[in-house]
């Protein structure tokens, strides 16, 4: 298994929905730009962000694609009542995680800044007789940019992203399209690096395992269709070479997620650290 792809590559499904949420962390709140119709696209907005976080979970599907990979597609629990986390499948041979688990898909979690994968007990080593690889955040995105995904207030949402929004450059309103079925209103959002927050340092840093991966991002560009019952029906983030589609299956109702066994878990973080050139 390639530890730097595979680790870089699983930062991207959680990335996908923290990027906006530091944008107002710095005093970026002065970077949305006056347009005649700011006002309503923002109530709009608003409404959509009050609902998402009300709801709290959905099940998702989600599609990661890169230079370097195919379209990698996960299907799952996302959480963000109680601190984000999610809960999905993968295809085993898409994330290069043969050599590790020989089904076809691989169960992944993330709750309380790590990274969970479901594997085969190995004969040796630091996963020996183990069930779980876990891989803390600080191998993926450096000490000071995973300090930007802990506490346990949400961040990184659906809500949070959308809250993101009212400080992106700009926002616009792109009309009505039909998105899996239904009626959505398409809104579009850019936030340069310097508006990106406590988050500058996970995306815009290239010495990091994730930024080494997507070349680092100037930029974040985010799209968003908002359905008839002011709830988003889509999500897709640009950043750096990454691109994240989210679609959301159903919201609400969906099972706590908890981390494995510490006894059934096998921590790699260091020897990925080294593999990539970091310490500590």
């Amino acid at each position: 298994m390639r530890l730097r792809h595979t680790a870089a590559w699983a930062g991207v499904t959680a990335a996908a929905l923290m990027a906006m949420s530091g944008c107002g962390t710095d005093g970026a709140k002065t970077a949305v730009k006056a347009v005649d119709d700011a006002d309503k696209i923002m109530a709009a907005l608003a409404r959509a962000t009050d609902r998402t976080e009300n709801v709290g979970s959905a099940e998702v599907r989600m599609t990661t694609e890169m230079p370097t990979t195919g379209p990698i597609t996960m299907d799952g629990t996302y959480s963000w009542g109680h601190g984000f986390a999610f809960d999905v499948e993968m295809d085993t041979k898409a994330v290069q995680m043969q050599r590790l688990h020989a089904a076809a898909k691989t169960r992944m979690v993330f709750v309380d800044g790590a990274y969970y994968y479901d594997i085969d007990p190995q004969p040796s080593g630091p996963l020996k007789g183990k069930e779980w690889m876990k891989i803390d955040a600080s191998a993926v995105f450096g000490d000071k940019g995973a300090q930007a995904f802990q506490g346990n207030t949400g961040g990184g949402s659906p809500a949070d992203a959308m809250r993101g929004l009212k400080y992106a450059n700009n926002v616009d309103d792109l009309g009505k399209e039909t998105v899996d079925g239904q009626s959505a209103t398409h809104y579009r959002a850019v936030v340069d690096r310097e508006h990106m927050g406590k988050f500058k340092e996970a995306y815009g840093n290239k010495d990091n395992a994730f930024g080494s991966l997507t070349g680092g991002a100037d930029s974040i560009t985010m799209d968003i269709w908002v359905g008839a019952k002011d709830l988003p029906v889509r999500m897709k983030q640009r950043f750096g070479r990454a691109t994240v589609t989210m679609d959301f299956e159903k919201f609400g109702a969906t099972a706590a997620i908890k981390a494995p066994p510490a006894a059934q878990t096998g921590d790699i973080t260091e020897q990925l650290e080294k593999a990539t050139g970091r310490q500590g």
